[in-house]
C-alpha cells in the first residue's frame, strides 16, 4: 500500500479510535454528549487541514496545477484550522454555522481559482 493511502487510512481509523474513546469516557461520565461531539468534529477539522498540508507535496506536471494545489492546500489548511478552532471554542450553534461556512469557502476560493485559470489559460491561447 502506497504511503499516501496509509496516512489517510491512519486519519480515518484515529478518528474512530477517538471517538469510541470519547463515548467511552461520556457513558463513565467523565464528559457530556456535547464534549464528545466537540472532540470528534475538532479532530475532523485538523485533518482537513492535515490533508489541505499534503496537497503541495503530490507531483503536478504542469504549472498551473501546481498553482492551483498552492491555493486549494492553503484554503484547505485554513479553513480547517477554523472549523476545528470553532468546534473547540464558539458555542455549538456558531461551531456548526461557522465550521461548515468556512469549509464551503474554502472549497469556493479553490473552485474559483480553478476557473479563473481555466480563463485565462482560454484567453491567452
Amino acid at each position: 500500500m502506497n504511503k499516501e493511502i496509509m496516512g489517510s487510512l491512519a486519519w480515518g481509523v484515529g478518528i474512530v479510535v477517538l471517538a469510541l474513546a470519547a463515548t467511552g469516557a461520556r457513558k463513565l461520565g467523565y464528559i457530556d454528549g456535547d464534549m464528545v461531539n466537540r472532540i470528534v468534529l475538532g479532530a475532523t477539522g485538523l485533518m482537513v487541514a492535515a490533508f489541505g498540508n499534503r496537497i503541495p507535496k503530490t507531483f503536478t506536471p504542469s504549472a498551473g496545477a501546481r498553482k492551483a494545489q498552492r491555493v486549494a492546500a492553503w484554503s484547505m489548511v485554513i479553513s480547517g484550522l477554523i472549523y476545528a478552532g470553532l468546534w473547540a471554542f464558539a458555542p455549538f450553534q456558531t461551531a456548526v454555522i461557522g465550521g461548515c461556512a468556512a469549509i464551503l469557502i474554502g472549497m469556493a476560493v479553490t473552485f474559483g481559482y480553478c476557473l479563473m485559470l481555466k480563463n485565462r489559460a482560454k484567453a491567452a491561447g
